[in-house]
């Protein structure tokens, strides 16, 4: 296991608790307008009674469903953070696909993004779900496209292609831990990054990792200003992410996200907007207990909305 990078060690330094995925892809040409960074945020502090309760919540939460929660979420603004398991290690699943298309934003420019791909009936077949690619075979997508299919639709074709345009799965491990990610063990594209061996960290990450990580390439100096605006429009439209963190979130508030799921494994990595503007970046990751038991997106929902509930002053 890789030491833990300042970063992300400066965030979980801050924890307060610890312990314990249609339709056809639109043209990328034209960036959307950069979002509005908010000056100011009005001051929240989170009591200890509060991170006591969301404890408590969360802990009922894992013995209702039988499984393991692990969430970590963080004002960007103040630096309040709120954790339950912040540090312990989860199947990421399809959760990065938002951080390779942030670092296919990063490193491909110009007419390169709108390189023409094309693949197999067969290929698409053996990534599992692939509902954007699967109806392109005949004419292809622009790797702009693809990276748009992998957050949007979470085709799992979309992402081996845009990981082939940057350097494969050890070309993103290593651009993460650029970035400060020396947690997060990205080793195998779709499918295989799915099934988590006992033990194993390989594609795996932690709430706290994958937390600072998303406040990172959404910064809008990592990526400039314009790509964060795109990569914050994909997720905005993340088709498999309605019944996850947006549904836990109080009213009002803004979510752009991207889900992961596979057999127990279900998750959510999200910034979530108040109405005030202050942005919080948050990290859902579960894990059902009991093998071969399928995941209840209700359990993503629930543990999102008891942390941030206490962000809600």
């Amino acid at each position: 296991m890789r030491a833990t990078a300042p970063l992300v060690a400066g965030i979980v330094a801050a924890l307060a608790l610890t312990g314990c995925s249609g339709g056809s892809p639109s043209s990328t040409a034209t960036a959307p307008s950069p979002t509005r960074t908010p000056t100011s945020s009005p001051t929240l502090t989170i009591t200890a009674a509060d991170r006591a309760a969301v404890a408590r919540t969360l802990a009922d939460l894992e013995r209702e469903y039988d499984a393991t929660v692990g969430v970590v979420a963080t004002d960007t603004t103040t630096g309040e953070t709120v954790a339950y398991n912040g540090d312990r290690r989860f199947g990421y699943a399809s959760t990065l696909k938002a951080f390779a298309a942030a670092q296919f934003l990063r490193a491909v420019h110009g007419a390169d993004r709108d390189e023409r791909v094309r693949w197999s009936a067969a290929d698409a077949a053996a990534a599992g779900h692939s509902p954007v690619t699967s109806e392109h075979v005949a004419d292809g997508l622009t790797v702009a496209q693809l990276a748009e299919a992998a957050v949007r639709q979470s085709d799992n074709l979309a992402l081996n292609l845009v990981l082939d345009r940057i350097g494969g799965p050890a070309g993103l491990d290593r651009a993460l831990a650029e970035l400060g990610d020396r947690t997060t063990e990205v080793v195998h594209d779709e499918p295989a990054l799915n099934t988590i061996e006992p033990g194993s960290t390989e594609d795996t990450t932690t709430p706290a990792a994958f937390a600072a990580t998303l406040a990172t390439v959404l910064d809008g100096q990592t990526l400039g200003r314009s790509d964060t605006a795109l990569l914050e429009h994909w997720m905005s439209g993340n088709a498999t992410g309605d019944t996850l963190v947006r549904a836990g979130a109080p009213d009002g508030w803004t979510v752009v996200d991207k889900s992961g799921g596979a057999d127990g494994i279900r998750n959510d990595v999200a910034r979530v907007t108040r109405p005030d503007g202050g942005p919080i970046v948050i990290a859902v990751l579960t894990t059902r207990n009991a093998p071969d038991t399928a995941y209840d997106d209700a359990l993503v929902a629930r543990s999102a909305a008891a942390v941030l509930d206490a962000f809600d002053g």
